[in-house]
């Protein structure tokens, strides 16, 4: 008995602790998501990340992801998280693009990313973390993001068949504001600002034709496909950042291991929640091509590129609208340039 706790002892003084400075209990923060219960992105991130969080900080800080309006509206979880409401967030960053157009530039450059890991990459080593975080010192003072990124470029939901741009005009579109809803307004589309826990229920009823939503596994989960059987994929248009913010007053609390651990956590996480969720989506689209019941579009690489160059000169027009803004837009074209995603 003796020699094993001098073994335990051991280790533990190893890992730079000792049996006094164990935390009695795990101090449980909660956060909100812009996903709905069902979505298997939260789903997998519950059950596979949020342990391994907790077991990371040696039992200091446990988290708690709660679904999109578990506590406060979508919009309104910056300023929950600097009232001490929420502890944190991990939302989508787009919806406070009417705070700032830097907000949708940054939110979801649309048709600007090809790959995850080229916006993931921009976000944890190109600058798009720090210039994240000089619109919240702006916008939401008391908030801290501790990173950012993406885990799927996504599909998109239709009751009716889209196969190219002109296809798009007319169509009633539910879209987030800001950048998104200027692209679809240039090629003929009407978008309509609605939360994604709406989407269903305003397909259903015909309130919208299609919807930019989230990925194809997600919005298999959520049913869209019993009422939209033109899903495009892969997608046309989107690759939305999230962010993963914090209130400043606890994240001072934090040593700076734990802050690196925070920030390394949700990186990996995002990275295994991108490579789950594309197997996945790939799985059902296999799965509904097969069948008779739904059609999956693939845009041509003609129409795809029509696209992109109407998203182009929005994301320039944008980037007018204010000094961060500008900033913003500049940040992204640069780092696109350097890695020859631009010329």
């Amino acid at each position: 008995m003796l020699k094993t706790l001098s073994v335990g002892a051991a280790v533990l003084f190893a890992a730079g602790l000792t049996t006094a400075s164990l935390p009695a209990h795990a101090e449980k923060l909660k956060f909100q998501t812009s996903s709905n219960a069902s979505h298997l992105s939260l789903a997998i991130l519950n059950r596979d990340w949020v342990p391994k969080l907790k077991e990371r900080t040696q039992g200091r800080w446990e988290i708690e992801l709660l679904p999109i309006k578990a506590v406060v509206p979508h919009r309104e979880t910056p300023q929950a998280v600097a009232k001490g409401i929420l502890d944190g967030d991990m939302t989508a960053v787009s919806y406070f693009a009417g705070k700032d157009a830097g907000f949708a530039l940054l939110g979801d450059l649309i048709a600007g990313w090809d790959k995850v890991d080229q916006q993931n990459d921009y976000c944890r080593n190109g600058g798009g973390k720090e210039m994240l975080q000089k619109l919240f010192a702006k916008y939401f003072p008391g908030v801290t993001v501790i990173a950012c990124g993406a885990y799927n470029k996504e599909a998109f939901v239709s009751k009716v068949p889209i196969r190219t741009v002109d296809d798009l005009k007319g169509k009633k579109i539910r879209s987030p504001e800001g950048l998104a809803a200027d692209v679809f307004r240039r090629v003929g589309a009407a978008p309509v600002s609605l939360p994604t826990s709406e989407t269903y229920g305003a397909l259903e009823k015909g309130v919208i034709d299609a919807a930019d939503n989230s990925a194809y596994a997600n919005n298999d989960a959520n049913g869209m496909h019993k009422v939209a059987k033109f899903p495009i994929y892969p997608g046309i248009h989107s690759m939305p950042m999230f962010q993963f913010t914090i209130s400043t007053k606890v994240w001072k609390k934090m040593s700076e291991q734990d802050r690196k651990t925070f920030e390394t956590w949700f990186n990996e996480a995002y990275d295994a929640l991108a490579k789950a969720i594309d197997a996945e989506d790939e799985r059902l689209v296999a799965r509904d091509k097969a069948g008779k019941d739904i059609t999956v579009i693939d845009w041509a690489q003609s129409e795809r590129d029509k696209f992109r160059s109407i998203a182009e000169k929005a994301w320039a027009d944008v980037a007018k609208k204010s000094p961060l803004a500008k900033e913003a837009y500049e940040s992204e074209t640069k780092y696109m340039r350097a890695k020859g995603l631009l010329k």
